[in-house]
């Protein structure tokens, strides 16, 4: 089965995330105003600081962005309820973009006309659509994900919370030559992949060959195949059937399962996007089927510690207790943009502790930005933007699916299993 043209490249950008409190404006299509229950009164003080959510609330991208805004939400609510920020309130305006990128203009407009500070953006139309318009207008926007070059937001007012794919493949091919146990000892691994087009694959696949180009004596690149949407996977799954790693397409399970069932046995490789798709492992019963694949993760899982991991699982069990909270642990990533929603308002507080609340600016925002670090895990410079740099990631994790005899827990997340305790630093050239 195949799906070509303009609805299948809308389709694919929705599945691809992308490897995130209470909303005080919801844009249905008209821009209604809600109440803010937790709104203080009038002349206490309190400033009010707004977030401008360009999401996608009735699109075909709405239901997996339902995760992510929902971490935002929680965050934000936190951050309120602790009083994390004294003497501000943040706020949540959303404007629905419905995955048009032309609506990614007017939502612009739209959130600034009501007020917002800064902008919140989960969705890559809105990285390549926004970004002149936010450096013309020296207006911050933090995007949790950019399928995009670096060089094409250095110095600019788009900060992205996550990775660059250039970066991330060469991180991870480094560390597999270096690492894997089962690499080839002999001679150079055979190495290829498969994945509908789109920005993010495109990218990733260039770095990857000239990763192997540039070390021959680790790698023999195979073949990428870069298609339409599609289902099936026969040719791509013949032409390679000898490799010693195989990248995933996203989604995952199609192609997995086809290769196995040919009889191959190459290593899978994966990333955060393959991974905001484990509700269809699930659902397919194919977690066997993946046993043993590779994954690279730019923050710990939900079955570590450390202080993200530990505010991700904290706000999942307060504000998703139960069986609720266990299906968003199962469902993958996606609640993981706690990471990307807490390091924004990190750098917002960090902006208040500066120049105080009522001095606040999206100009001040901007100041604090250029220069902000955030220590993980006792690493300095886990994540940082500086004048020019403006992809925050500078360490990745390295995991593998991990699937026990007989599980029943219903626990799937729990197959994602550290593998090297160390943060392997971030490899920024081939």
């Amino acid at each position: 089965m195949r799906i070509a043209g303009k609805t299948g490249v809308i389709i694919l950008a929705v599945l691809l995330f992308a490897v995130p409190l209470l909303t005080v404006w919801d844009c249905n299509g008209n821009g209604e105003k809600t109440t803010d229950p937790l709104a203080p009164p009038e002349g206490s003080g309190t400033v009010k600081l707004t977030i401008g959510n360009l999401s996608d609330l009735t699109g075909v991208a709405a239901n997996p962005l339902t995760v992510i805004n929902m971490a935002l939400d929680d965050v934000v609510a936190y951050y309120n309820e602790e009083n994390l920020i004294p003497g501000v309130e943040l706020e949540v305006i959303k404007y629905d973009t419905q995955f048009d990128p032309s609506r990614f203009i007017t939502g612009y407009e739209w959130v600034r006309e009501r007020g917002a500070d800064m902008i919140w953006n989960a969705l890559p139309p809105g990285v390549t659509t926004l970004k002149s318009r936010a450096n013309n207008d020296k207006f911050p926007i933090f995007t949790a994900t950019a399928s995009i070059e670096r060089e094409e937001l250095a110095g600019g007012y788009m900060y992205c919370l996550a990775i660059a794919p250039t970066n991330e493949a060469y991180t991870f091919l480094k560390w597999l030559a270096e690492n894997d146990p089962d690499f080839p000892q002999d001679r150079p691994a055979r190495i290829g992949g498969a994945a509908w087009s789109d920005a993010y694959s495109n990218i990733w696949f260039r770095a990857a060959r000239e990763y192997c180009k540039a070390h021959p004596d680790q790698y023999t690149w195979v073949k990428d195949y870069l298609t339409d949407i599609k289902f099936t996977w026969g040719t791509e799954v013949e032409s390679l059937k000898d490799c010693d790693y195989v990248y995933l397409p996203t989604p995952p399970q199609a192609f997995a399962k086809e290769y196995r069932n040919a009889g191959h046995e190459a290593t899978f490789i994966i990333t955060e996007v393959a991974g905001a798709f484990f509700s269809m492992i699930d659902k397919g019963d194919l977690w066997n089927t993946i046993d043993g694949t590779m994954m690279i993760l730019s923050s710990g899982w939900y079955n570590e510690d450390g202080s993200i991991v530990d505010l991700t699982n904290k706000l999942l069990d307060e504000k998703h207790p139960g069986q609720e909270g266990e299906d968003i642990r199962n469902s993958g990533v996606g609640y993981r943009a706690v990471k990307q929603a807490y390091m924004m308002c990190e750098i917002i507080r960090e902006t208040i502790e500066r120049v105080g609340a009522e001095n606040f600016s999206s100009e001040a925002l901007v100041g604090t930005a250029n220069s902000w670090s955030f220590e993980y895990k006792g690493i300095e410079d886990f994540n940082n933007f500086t004048e020019t740099k403006r992809f925050s990631q500078n360490y990745y994790g390295i995991y593998e699916v991990v699937v026990p005899e007989d599980d029943e827990s219903g626990s799937s997340w729990q197959y994602i299993t550290r593998i090297d305790p160390e943060w392997i630093p971030e490899v920024t050239a081939p």
